[in-house]
């Protein structure tokens, strides 16, 4: 049972880890809205949460060279849980608010949603995906005990956020501002944020 007084602290997390393999770019250094995508996406976290790290490889740390908080890839293996798990394995008792860096059209409206509903008795708070109905686990509220999950998963050979948050007891949410869970991972996609954007 968690209470008022062990709820963890909850802090942000930018995944910029990814290859960009389909994008040809670096997606986190993209401008969408006058800045790169990295530092959007960490001026909205610091709206809400005291503290936001960035999630990285070790050879893109130069990349972020005047950004406080760098937690680099400290695994083996890649994708995703590479940077939630090194974010678990540095603080081990934290909450971590986790978004991709491939998200150009999100708000501070679904992030005061997810907040708001943050339920830290459940292992994850997580967004229902418009585009495939199973959970988002990149825009989502990781719990210190989904992390666990998550790692006992990794360790068996099972390397997918998603596929753990549906074997375990998740708080999921309806977005009423879906589009905003667009993922933009080729030109084609940025191009039509762009367009969207007006730019």
């Amino acid at each position: 049972m968690t209470t008022q007084d062990n709820i963890p602290a909850l802090k942000g997390l930018v995944l910029c880890g990814g290859f960009s393999t389909r994008m040809h770019e670096d997606k986190s250094t993209i401008a969408y809205h006058g800045m790169p995508q990295w530092q959007y996406l960490v001026t909205l976290l610091q709206s809400y949460l005291t503290e936001v790290s960035i999630s990285c490889r070790a050879a893109q740390q130069d990349n972020f060279s005047n950004y406080p908080h760098l937690i680099p890839d400290s695994v083996s293996f890649g994708g995703p849980s590479a940077g939630l798990l090194s974010a678990h394995a540095a603080q081990p008792s934290t909450a971590w608010l986790v978004i991709a860096c491939d998200l150009p059209l999100l708000s501070q409206q679904s992030l005061e949603l997810l907040i708001q509903s943050r339920d830290p008795a459940k292992a994850a708070t997580s967004f229902i995906s418009p585009f495939n109905q199973s959970p988002e686990p990149l825009i989502a509220i990781w719990e210190p005990a989904g992390l666990a999950a998550l790692q006992q998963n990794v360790t068996a050979g099972k390397n997918c956020p998603r596929k753990t948050m549906l074997n375990m007891d998740i708080a999921l949410l309806e977005n009423p501002y879906a589009m905003e869970q667009f993922n933009a991972n080729t030109p084609e996609e940025k191009a039509e944020v762009l367009s969207n954007l007006g730019l």
